[in-house]
């Protein structure tokens, strides 16, 4: 029996069409995001790192995992978003040699704004049960749990 990582098999055709739907529900989020994203004169990248930022403060190396790219990457970024009084930088508490990433009030209101202009994703799960979003969330759970 082929397990979810066994690449020896070719896909069946219900595994190929999930593929391609995913693939679909991607390219509309992020076109969504994107478009909520300018309409707050931000990019996506911008805007990706203030949500993360206003969930908790960062330090920058860890940012630039969560955003897979470079540290030198993210410090751009942070200083434009500072410029624009989202982020400021500050000591982390646990050693004060570090400097972590942290969403001010206002940066904290533009990304729940963000977050709550998101119509993409927000109107079909409303159409949903809440029976099938718990399925789903779980399903998209148990996938990223493999990761």
């Amino acid at each position: 029996m082929a397990t979810p990582r066994d690449t020896t098999r070719r896909p069946d055709a219900l595994t190929l069409e999930v593929v391609e739907l995913i693939g679909e529900v991607v390219a509309r989020f992020h076109a969504d995001y994107e478009e909520a994203a300018a309409e707050r004169a931000l990019t996506g990248a911008q805007a990706k790192l203030l949500s993360l930022l206003s969930l908790e403060p960062l330090p920058m190396r860890k940012l630039a995992q969560k955003l897979r790219c470079e540290p030198s990457n993210v410090t751009g970024i942070v200083d434009r978003l500072e410029a624009r009084g989202l982020v400021e930088r500050r000591p982390d508490p646990g050693d004060r040699r570090v400097k972590v990433a942290a969403a001010t009030e206002e940066g904290r209101r533009v990304a729940r704004g963000l977050r709550e202009s998101l119509r993409f994703a927000r109107e079909p799960l409303a159409g949903l049960s809440e029976t099938e979003r718990v399925a789903l969330r779980d399903a998209l759970v148990t996938m990223l749990r493999d990761d």
